[in-house]
């Protein structure tokens, strides 16, 4: 895989679009249980990663009784029945590996990295916490990682340089009751108020085997391994029913929203939001266009003029933000000192009209799509972790119902033109509907 990659990062460099496919070999089952199974064999390294997605994140909480989801993101390193407290990390480290886990709005995932010798330890301590967590989990252990979280509230959000911007922003964007205007972290009245049952009921729902996706990757036997993963998970046991999508209508901003906030920080910042398509449908891959061609390094139109020319900026940044139900288009501009947001917001309009007027050059363009090929294959480097190769598996068929979407989602930016690309930011970006949020220093 790894020469594939070096051609393929070869051919961008020259300016010629590789032609041939991406191999990404996988085999694919459901247990009993409901638990989708994908595996794929790779022996460039001796490693392997267990990568589970739990398809529920903060999205499936209920309005007074968010942060659950985050929350499980900590109760599942507490200890389960066969591992107590303190035994997952302990033994994962003793064989070599790595683990981690990171909550969204439509998801929670977890990983862990290890020798292959260590792949059984792996997916005995995944199973485990799946099918007893709640043998282990106490009302203690819930109000100990409570605080926990809402420790990590204060310090992450509350009292970090522009941490409230974002809970601001989706106040503006959504309705009250849209499952996307709390914050993943949850509100803090909410997880104050949650009890031990809310906690039980919500594991009960929503970490369920059919509720799940399970990769192993990386220096595997597929038969093997396949008999292994029956072994530890085939007993957990199912759900009670299938989980519906989630149906919610895109919020609808007819005007521009405008709001000024004061924070402990050193530099006004101005953010520009939009709600935009959701993840793999039109325009998604147009607005990651946009965002390359806006900010996308020091040769993008606003970093030059607005960094670079003007001086008038410390940074930028634009951002597709892909998710289930919508997106988020999303322009971050952080001022110099005694620089005027006005001004600022002036120059990101004249840029956004000139995008959205006339096509970007051949050459622009191709440095952008450059750009999006060039992450990719940068992600497609490495088996495990967050982005790695087991992970977009997951990735892939949580979006598209098909683990190996890699060519599929690379075509979609490899169909478009210029012209495409000016379409979408005329189409979603406009410039009399959108929210802006000012982050002022305090006096």
């Amino acid at each position: 895989m790894f020469r594939t990659i070096v051609l393929v990062a070869a051919l961008l460099q020259a300016g010629a679009a590789p032609k041939a496919g991406l191999d990404v070999p996988f085999t694919q089952f459901t247990l009993p249980n409901g638990m989708h199974v994908i595996l794929h064999e790779d022996h460039t390294v001796p490693l392997v990663t267990v990568n589970v997605w739990y398809h529920v994140g903060s999205a499936r909480e209920k309005p007074g009784r968010t942060g659950f989801a985050h929350l499980f993101e900590h109760l599942m390193f507490m200890g389960s029945k066969h591992a107590k407290y303190g035994d997952f990390d302990r033994l994962l480290e003793a064989a070599g590996g790595t683990n981690n886990a990171s909550t969204a709005e439509d998801r929670t995932n977890y990983y862990i990295d290890v020798p292959s010798n260590a792949l059984e330890l792996a997916l005995f301590l995944e199973s485990d916490r799946m099918a007893y967590l709640l043998d282990a989990m106490s009302p203690k252990t819930v109000d100990a990682q409570r605080d926990v979280v809402k420790n990590e509230r204060r310090e992450g959000v509350e009292n970090a340089p522009y941490g409230m911007a974002s809970i601001e922003i989706a106040g503006m964007l959504y309705p009250k009751g849209h499952p996307y205007r709390w914050p993943v972290i949850g509100h803090m009245e909410d997880l104050t108020a949650a009890s031990y049952e809310d906690v039980v009921e919500f594991f009960r729902t929503y970490y369920q085997p059919a509720n799940a996706s399970l990769v192993v990757a990386g220096d595997i036997e597929p038969a093997g391994t396949r008999a292994l993963v029956e072994k530890w998970f085939a007993e957990v046991k199912p759900g009670t029913a299938p989980l519906p999508p989630i149906d919610y209508p895109r919020p609808n901003v007819t005007a521009v929203q405008k709001k000024t906030i004061t924070d402990r920080v050193q530099l006004p910042r101005l953010y520009l939001t939009w709600v935009s398509p959701p993840h793999l449908t039109p325009g998604d891959a147009e607005l990651d266009v946009v965002s390359s061609l806006l900010a996308g390094g020091k040769n993008s139109r606003l970093y030059k003029r607005l960094v670079y020319e003007l001086q008038i900026a410390q940074d930028v940044a634009a951002v597709q933000a892909s998710k289930t139900l919508n997106s988020e288009y999303q322009i971050i501009v952080t001022a110099r000192p005694n620089a005027s947001i006005d001004r600022i917001r002036g120059i990101v309009d004249e840029e956004l009209r000139r995008l959205q007027q006339a096509p970007p050059s051949d050459r622009e363009f191709q440095r952008a799509l450059n750009q999006i090929e060039s992450s990719f294959y940068d992600r497609m480097e490495r088996i495990g972790a967050y982005g790695g190769v087991g992970d977009q598996l997951n990735a892939y068929y949580f979006a598209a119902g098909n683990p190996g979407y890699f060519n599929e989602d690379l075509a979609r930016y490899r169909a478009l033109s210029p012209a495409d690309v000016t379409a979408a930011a005329a189409r979603f970006l406009p410039l009399d509907r959108r929210v802006e949020l000012i982050v002022e220093p305090q006096k």
